[in-house]
């Protein structure tokens, strides 16, 4: 049986969709996704920071796209075949993540998750909630919910206040 975290409670296992971005590879919780997708053109918005390269139309929800590799500062990369967008559930709206690629769905027990590392003030990795391994590999586990809910992500949260508000 699982509960809302993704964990199931009887063996103290949490499901992880990875991702690549670069060499590194992220997880997050398998139950925050709602689908993936291949990366197709979006409608950019003006003014928009660098890292939301615009909006699609999912069956009649717009849905903003985030660019991860922008966001976190990699170097930028031409879409290809293998780019995915990774459709979300967070924060209690539909969100887009570009990646590199979609690895696989990873199993972890509550002991092959390590906390964060801890990197100083100077550096937000609020998001990290723990480095997973697996098979000789190191995941980064990301809170999507944080991520997404940074002070810098105030555009995304701003436009679904104003069309909250504007059904009222």
């Amino acid at each position: 049986m699982e509960n809302k975290t993704g964990k199931t409670v009887e063996s103290g296992i949490q499901e992880f969709l990875t991702f690549t971005l670069g060499k590194a590879e992220y997880g997050i919780d398998i139950l925050k996704v709602q689908e993936i997708r291949g990366y197709d053109s979006v409608t950019r918005i003006a003014n928009a920071p660098e890292f939301h390269k615009g909006v699609i139309n999912l069956r009649g929800v717009i849905v903003p796209i985030i660019d991860m590799r922008v966001k976190f500062g990699l170097e930028h990369v031409a879409y290809d075949q293998f780019t995915v967008v990774i459709i979300i559930n967070a924060l209690g709206r539909v969100i887009g993540m570009v990646v590199d690629g979609v690895s696989d769905v990873v199993s972890l027990r509550e002991e092959q998750i390590k906390p964060p590392p801890e990197f100083g003030a100077g550096l937000d990795t609020e998001y990290i909630t723990g480095i997973g391994t697996s098979n000789d590999q190191m995941l980064i586990l990301t809170d999507i919910e944080r991520l997404m809910g940074g002070a810098d992500m105030q555009l995304v949260e701003n436009r679904s206040n104003a069309d909250n508000n504007s059904a009222v």
